[in-house]
């Protein structure tokens, strides 16, 4: 895999992606607390405040926040401005939901913590529908 890691996971959202990583420990809400119109993180307070989201592998627990996060990362997609791909420890029907209507590969309950063993910078290869990420760390 020439410096590549490997982490199997369940697919949510089926596809192909790829993209560097963009990793929060902490929870995101797309709804206030990502611009539909940008795509940079706006919630304040928030460890990625000011980053923008796409085209990136979006990785973090999971989503909190109103049903209305659905619509906002459909209208991501619809901007030109959606992460490539969402990795999640475990997701929930928001995000879900909103990936499955944007076409975004979104994956959850790998073998490992990904927020632990993916860092920002790192690049992500999303195989959504074989079940696997593979990782190669930016340090290599």
């Amino acid at each position: 895999m020439n410096g590549r890691i490997r982490i199997r996971g369940k697919r949510v959202v089926g596809g192909v992606a790829s993209g560097q990583a963009l990793v929060s420990l902490q929870p995101i809400s797309f709804y206030g607390g990502i611009d539909p119109n940008s795509g940079v993180i706006v919630e304040k307070g928030h460890p990625l405040e000011g980053k923008c989201v796409a085209g990136r592998v979006l990785v973090f627990p999971q989503g909190k926040g109103s049903t209305v996060g659905s619509y906002i990362i459909y209208s991501l997609a619809k901007n030109g401005v959606a992460p490539a791909a969402i990795l999640n420890e475990k997701t929930e029907t928001i995000i879900a939901a909103g990936c499955a209507i944007a076409n975004i590969p979104l994956m959850h309950r790998f073998e490992v913590s990904v927020v632990k063993a993916i860092s920002t910078g790192d690049f992500v290869y999303v195989f959504a529908d074989d079940e696997y990420v593979e990782v190669e760390k930016k340090s290599l």
